[in-house]
């Protein structure tokens, strides 16, 4: 199937070059926005986002008005036709007609990419359930590049829901591809990172430890991501609840910390962190939102102008497996092609990237 249009829908579809290209112009814009405030003028963009979202959709709703831009789109798809039962592809065929640009979020895995099968325009993932969130990485990336000056020999502490977080995920998949970047990864034992991330870190040869304790490791970091348990991803309200209080960064642990540690958080926060610890000059979250605007600009404008982008679908399909995860775009849209990928020796999904299994 032919794409006519270039979709961002996992960080690592691009090379390395490509992102830190896309880093320095959102440091160039975030240096002279002066110089970019028509660059958009004519365009529209569409943001359909299927769940709650401050930071991730306000921030591309302003990055599109700061480059002189429209939007359209919806923050609830019951004011739309989704109500009536409308499907992914006709909602995604309909409005990127509308537009030049479309922005989605979605609470399953692999819909941003089941979106772009259809769409009449470039595609961006903004959060597909507790699979990615490759705008956040950037944000994360470009943070680091501003805060830190470097994006590798980091010793990165990630501390959570590392299951369910989707930000960890995209961010684990992007540093591990700059050197010697060192990976602790901090959460409850039924919290732990999935095992394809493991995977990818061992096959790029990262250092990782697995730790279950944030005070044991906290004095080694140059980098904290804090994360908060995500109760709308738990199975159940119990399930949640015996995890949402285990982790929480308080003054008394930063005093454990490097003088120069950098705590980021992709927000919205509960109470992981203390909110005395804002005073604290190593905690840059709020700062990291706002360089996801200037980063997100960057990203708009080089969506809009690329002519060469990698293929979007890879996988083949086989009748003999099928993906497993209830969470997966595959398994609800029923109109999409079951497509699988060979990673590590295992079939994957190709929109959701769980192991596939055999139907028997």
């Amino acid at each position: 199937m032919e794409m006519k249009y270039p979709h961002f829908i996992d960080l690592n579809d691009y090379p390395v070059e490509w992102w830190n290209r896309l880093i320095k112009l959102g440091a160039e814009i975030y240096a002279h926005p002066q110089r970019y405030v028509q660059a958009c003028a004519g365009k529209i963009m569409a943001t359909l986002f299927y769940e709650p979202s401050t930071r991730t959709q306000m921030s591309f709703q302003s990055a599109m008005i700061r480059l002189g831009g429209s939007i359209i789109g919806f923050d609830n798809p019951m004011s739309s036709s989704v109500s009536k039962g409308e499907n992914l592809k006709d909602t995604t065929k309909v409005v990127s007609s509308y537009s030049d640009i479309l922005i989605i979020r979605h609470p399953i895995a692999g819909a941003a990419k089941a979106a772009a099968i259809s769409a009449d325009c470039p595609v961006v993932n903004a959060g597909d359930g507790g699979h990615l969130h490759p705008t956040q990485t950037l944000t994360d990336l470009m943070t680091l590049r501003m805060e830190k000056g470097r994006l590798d020999n980091l010793t990165i502490g990630l501390c959570g829901d590392l299951l369910y977080g989707r930000t960890v995920h995209s961010l684990c998949k992007a540093l591990a591809c700059y050197p010697n970047n060192r990976f602790v990864l901090i959460s409850t034992p039924e919290l732990q990172i999935p095992d394809y991330i493991i995977k990818m870190l061992e096959e790029k040869g990262c250092s990782y430890r697995i730790e279950s304790s944030l005070e044991a490791a906290i004095s080694e970091l140059d980098v904290l991501y804090m994360t908060r348990i995500q109760r709308e991803r738990f199975p159940s309200e119990a399930e949640y609840l015996a995890q949402k209080d285990i982790y929480r960064l308080t003054p008394e642990k930063m005093s454990l910390a490097k003088p120069d540690l950098a705590v980021l958080h992709p927000l919205p926060r509960v109470d992981e962190i203390a909110i005395e610890v804002d005073d604290d000059a190593r905690a840059l979250y709020f700062k990291q939102a706002q360089y996801g605007m200037y980063i997100r600009m960057a990203l708009i404008l080089t969506m809009l102008e690329m002519k060469e982008y990698p293929q979007l679908l890879r996988g083949k399909e086989d009748s003999g497996l099928c993906c497993v995860n209830s969470k997966c775009v595959a398994t609800h849209e029923h109109y999409l092609p079951h497509l699988f990928l060979e990673e590590s020796g295992h079939m994957v999904c190709e929109f959701c990237e769980e192991r596939a299994l055999e139907q028997k």
